[in-house]
């Protein structure tokens, strides 16, 4: 019974309450024992008492036993829940068994573990399960002890028992397969519910980051300004073979790479669609590669064109800033290469980029692009102390590439390479759409302009 013996299951499957099970034996056990109390000394028909007391009383001592040593809250994993479904088959097979086989009444019952199984259960312990009553079945067809009756013993002809058993196999096959449906109908119907609040929860917690960025913006405003004067009059006082020359240089331009962030953080929601300049994947590729060179870590760029012409769309700052954001992670975390490919074809359009760092972290791939999720333990020197983010880039860069009907995919080099991989697909006629309305528009423009130039020259 302990859960930490068996395979683990399919995470996604429901598990079967354990004090669930437990009530149903218990109503079982209750129906069993006045079902067997009033045929003997109701109705006085001669029955094998104390061998059919016998099996009720095992499973109400199994009840008390795992009332006893498990916790109701438990839930059990398939394999666990499946055995103690195929005891009450069992269980009930041995009482049909003791007072008539399939001429009992009560037969029907064992259909209900089938059910029981089919809404909660993985399909192929139903499976298992039904085959198991199918085997019970027909043994009870054929060897079983004399309905209770009185006087001469009643012996139903082989026919009708042949009916009871193809009513009770098409009974588990159909009424099993029905309510395997309306579950997996129930179960996909609160997965959906879950995405969209999913959704929906992941859009006002960008909705409410965009809030953040523009009073960032906002506040941290000032201060960049007093700290790019006064790098500015350093820089004018200092020669320049000064050694403080090359870092005051540089605290200049990051003052200044900060402002531009925050111009475009707080530009990314009214902007989206009022760029009207094309945009090849080419130059988008180049815009979000060339903060980064001069940084140490050299960047390949790769275009495979492999049908029809380069994408061409319109400047949309929230792609740039999400392809932006995992440039920058690839390079922050790479040890001296990040490789950006583009690859093309009639359908789709993919962005690659790859870095030979060291990967994502196992135990947080699966979980990366929720907030609050930091992507890669920093490398480097050990030792070395890094800035921390708070794990929202990933974040927020992931949502406005979705945005654009991009898909965001994370792996890890195999081995015996190591880095990490983040995969950007768009379909074709999601990023070239703009470019497509546009050229269109312009081809209508100009047949219209040739069609008015001879009334013009009339």
């Amino acid at each position: 019974m302990a859960e930490e013996s068996l395979p683990s299951q399919n995470a996604n499957q429901p598990r079967l309450k354990l004090d669930t099970l437990v009530r149903l034996r218990w109503l079982a056990v209750a129906g069993q024992t006045a079902a067997v109390v009033i045929v003997r000394f109701w109705l006085d028909f001669p029955m094998p008492l104390g061998f059919c007391l016998g099996a009720i009383a095992l499973s109400a001592w199994l009840n008390l036993f795992l009332k006893i040593r498990y916790p109701s809250s438990l839930r059990l994993k398939g394999r666990t829940a499946a055995l103690l479904l195929a005891y009450d088959v069992l269980q009930l097979s041995a009482l049909l068994y003791l007072t008539g086989g399939l001429q009992n009444p009560f037969s029907i019952l064992l259909i209900v573990p089938v059910m029981v199984s089919a809404t909660t259960l993985d399909p192929r312990l139903t499976i298992a399960l039904g085959a198991l009553v199918l085997a019970a079945v027909s043994v009870l067809a054929v060897f079983h002890l004399p309905l209770p009756w009185t006087g001469e013993p009643i012996s139903l002809p082989l026919t009708y028992v042949a009916g009871v058993w193809v009513a009770l196999v098409s009974g588990v096959f159909f009424m099993g397969n029905y309510a395997f449906r309306v579950a997996e109908e129930s179960r996909q119907l609160a997965e959906a519910l879950a995405a969209t609040e999913l959704v929906l929860a992941r859009e006002q917690h960008l909705s409410a980051l965009d809030g953040l960025a523009a009073a960032a913006a906002h506040e941290l405003g000032t201060p960049l300004a007093t700290i790019a004067l006064v790098t500015k009059e350093l820089q004018r006082e200092l020669p320049p073979d000064s050694p403080y020359a090359e870092d005051v240089a540089l605290l200049r331009s990051q003052s200044a790479r900060c402002r531009d962030i925050l111009s475009k953080l707080t530009s990314l929601s009214t902007q989206t669609d009022q760029h009207l300049d094309r945009l090849p994947i080419s130059h988008l590729i180049a815009e979000v590669v060339e903060p980064h060179q001069g940084t140490g870590v050299r960047i390949e760029v790769r275009l495979v064109g492999k049908s029809g012409p380069e994408p061409v769309g319109r400047r949309n700052p929230a792609v740039m800033y999400g392809v932006g954001n995992l440039l920058e992670n690839a390079v922050d975390f790479a040890e001296s290469l990040v490789e950006v490919s583009a690859v093309w074809t009639e359908d789709s359009v993919s962005l690659v980029i790859a870095d030979d760092g060291p990967g994502f972290a196992p135990d947080v791939i699966d979980h990366i692009g929720e907030p609050y999720v930091t992507t890669r333990a920093p490398s480097g020197v050990e030792g070395e102390e890094r800035a921390g983010g708070l794990g929202l880039g990933f974040f927020i860069a992931k949502t406005l590439l979705e945005r654009s009907h991009a898909r965001v995919e994370l792996s890890n080099r195999l081995s015996p390479a190591h880095g990490a991989i983040v995969r950007i697909d768009w379909p074709r006629h999601a990023m070239d759409r703009e470019a497509i309305k546009e050229a269109a528009a312009a081809e209508a423009r100009e047949r219209e302009e040739k069609g008015r130039r001879p009334l013009a020259a009339s």
